[in-house]
């Protein structure tokens, strides 16, 4: 991994750029000393890898021994593109097929290679986090979903053999309405969990560290390389 900086004697890490497709995606990249597994994180419509939801989450994920890569999905061309037209966010199979190939680079990279690899999905990231679990059962062994849009995974839904959490905000109505089915479509690997009094943001005072624990527990759990 061509690391940028790295942190005392313990920790690596840096910003990478990782091939996918016809692109080079920019990532950020940490592996704490003795690291468990590693988990790539797939933001939401409008927002990027610098989100301070993501690092937060990606924060709690460090401390429990998880690595993390934190990539920005679009090019910064293709970013400036939607930030105008609001078109890419949406389309999932473009997302889903560079969160694919992501997963295929942590294979072979040398820092990751051994370790198991879980998908924390946010927005429209979820449903791309969960096509590509789907696509990567071998490879794939937990999924996460913030405030998500699993419903939009479509048919990969009942694909998917990882064990997916699906966090909600208890008053985010709607997307409570859509986990529900989605639930219900992954069958035994699916659990969905609602935060009390939790916006779709989880902005309230305290939601997100609710989110950031859960996932926590929920990767180290089920992140396990093998002995």
């Amino acid at each position: 991994m061509a690391a940028r900086g790295q942190v005392g004697t313990t920790t690596r890490g840096g910003e990478v750029t990782i091939p996918a497709g016809d692109a080079g995606l920019s990532a950020d990249v940490l592996v704490p000393a003795g690291a468990t597994g590693v988990v790539v994180f797939a933001h939401g419509s409008g927002s990027s890898r610098h989100s301070p939801r993501n690092t937060a989450v990606a924060g709690a994920l460090n401390e429990r021994a998880l690595g993390t890569v934190l990539v920005d999905l679009l090019t910064p061309e293709e970013d400036r593109v939607d930030a105008r037209t609001a078109e890419l966010r949406f389309d999932i199979g473009l997302l889903a097929d560079r969160l694919t190939a992501i997963v295929d680079w942590t294979g072979v990279e040398p820092a990751l290679a051994r370790l198991p690899v879980g998908l924390f999905g946010a927005s429209t990231g979820a449903a791309a986090a969960l096509v590509a679990a789907a696509a990567r059962p071998e490879r794939v062994r937990a999924v996460v979903s913030r405030g998500g849009r699993p419903d939009l995974a479509g048919v990969a839904l009942s694909r998917v053999a990882a064990p997916t959490l699906l966090l909600v905000g208890g008053l985010d109505e709607q997307v409570i309405t859509l986990n529900e089915q989605a639930v219900a479509e992954l069958g035994e690997a699916g659990e969905l969990r609602v935060v009390p009094g939790a916006t779709h943001l989880f902005e309230e005072p305290g939601a997100l560290k609710q989110v950031a624990d859960a996932a926590a527990d929920w990767f180290a759990t089920h992140l396990r390389p093998p002995a």
